[in-house]
């Protein structure tokens, strides 16, 4: 296997070079190394990752589509695994251009990439935000996903038609993940699980927002991470190859109760502001998995408090990036 990793220097993209280099794969990683959060956590990783022997990185934009273009003509990708893309609700609503480039832009060009590059296998990151303020739950991949609340949504969802488009003219298999609140060891600062857990142990008071009844399907990287090596290996050879899969816990958790099991972890108390529903907010992610077990028969099952445990376990090492 020779595969494309974008978004490399990411939470999940970080993750996915360890899985699959001790796989023996052969690894190129992009990254535009924004600082959307801090550069200086991607910059770890990076250095994280530099002993692997089959690994490469390269510093790219996936908006460059000249660039993107050459990397697919010189190298003979089998596999991508698109993990690049701007991330984030509420940063949409102030950055609306960022996520047209990255994610719409950008998705094309590595579509585009494939179809003139050998049409390699393509898996690629969704969301599970797409599925917008559906009171229908568990939500599951036949769902009605046409209402999104808020831009990034809206571009993953576009990637998900984008991805069915080019498997129905080209021929190329392309893979949806909808992923589920990912958290764990070097995870994204914006999001809740780390950043309340770094403001809790210093004593810092954390916002939460629809005073705290919003329901969050937490999934573990590792998790994460097994399915995503799973359907990376998979083929189809259906028709039209395309498949969109939910990966969460399926075991939502209200976010009080998930700021008191941070209590219980860290040993220290929580200051809390409550705030209303912020903008692009969900306020329910429960994932049905059924799909994922049929096809790959594997379900995400790591229980909160030990991821928790070992985020703890992770923040006390590497909390001053």
């Amino acid at each position: 296997m020779k595969i494309l990793i974008t978004g490399a220097a990411g939470f999940i993209g970080h993750k996915m070079v360890k899985v699959l280099a001790a796989e023996g794969a052969e690894i190129i990683g992009i990254d535009n190394i924004n600082d959307y959060y801090s550069p200086a956590l991607k910059e770890a990783r990076l250095r994280d990752l530099a002993p692997l022997p089959r690994f490469r990185f390269v510093k790219m934009d996936l908006a460059d589509r000249e660039a993107i273009a050459r990397l697919f003509a010189e190298e003979h990708f089998t596999h991508v695994l698109n993990l690049g893309g701007q991330a984030g609700v509420r940063y949409s609503i102030e950055n609306p251009y960022t996520y047209i480039e990255s994610n719409i832009v950008g998705f094309l060009n590595i579509l585009e990439g494939c179809r003139h590059g050998g049409r390699p296998r393509l898996v690629y990151a969704s969301s599970s935000s797409v599925y917008g303020m559906d009171p229908h739950v568990p939500f599951s991949e036949s769902d009605r996903t046409d209402a999104p609340v808020s831009l990034y949504a809206a571009t993953k969802k576009s990637s998900e038609e984008m991805a069915y488009a080019y498997s129905k003219l080209f021929g190329i298999q392309t893979v949806g993940l909808r992923f589920f609140t990912v958290y764990g060891p070097w995870g994204r600062p914006d999001m809740a699980p780390m950043k309340f857990m770094k403001a809790i142990m210093e004593g810092r008071t954390i916002d939460v927002y629809n005073n705290g009844d919003m329901l969050r399907d937490f999934t573990y990287i590792d998790d994460i991470a097994e399915g995503v090596r799973r359907v990376l290996h998979a083929t189809d050879d259906r028709a039209v190859p395309y498949k969109i899969y939910n990966i969460g816990n399926s075991e939502p958790v209200r976010l009080l109760d998930f700021i008191r099991a941070i209590e219980d972890v860290t040993g220290c108390k929580a200051r809390m502001r409550m705030l209303p529903m912020q903008a692009g907010d969900v306020v329910r992610t429960y994932a049905d998995t059924s799909l994922l077990e049929h096809d790959f028969s594997y379900k995400p099952s790591t229980p909160i408090r030990e991821g928790l445990e070992r985020l703890y376990e992770w923040i006390r090492g590497y909390g001053a990036i």
